[in-house]
């Protein structure tokens, strides 16, 4: 199993940037939030972007004073993959 996988908030990072396409740091940290009902610390929050980034499936660029966060096509495969996965699972 890909090592991402094994956490839920990479995971669900990559999850809601499949359904975006790609979105600010903020409004991410804002919908993850919104999904978990709780805030989440930003160190810890910018953490989990940096290693899925260093890993190879988020790209980061700069958008005037923001940064602004997208899949790569191998984190694109791996949330399909774990679709996949579950829905085998549920069906």
């Amino acid at each position: 199993m890909p090592k991402w996988l094994q956490s839920g908030r990479r995971r669900d990072l990559c999850v809601l940037l499949y359904e975006a396409d790609e979105l600010r740091g903020q409004s991410l940290k804002t919908r993850l939030e919104d999904r978990y009902d709780a805030r989440i610390d930003s160190k810890s929050f910018y953490g989990a972007l940096e290693s899925l980034e260093n890993k190879g499936f988020v790209e980061r660029r700069t958008d005037g004073i923001h940064e602004v966060y997208a899949l790569t096509d191998a984190g694109e495969a791996r949330v399909e993959e774990q679709y996949e996965w579950m829905r085998e699972r549920i069906e």
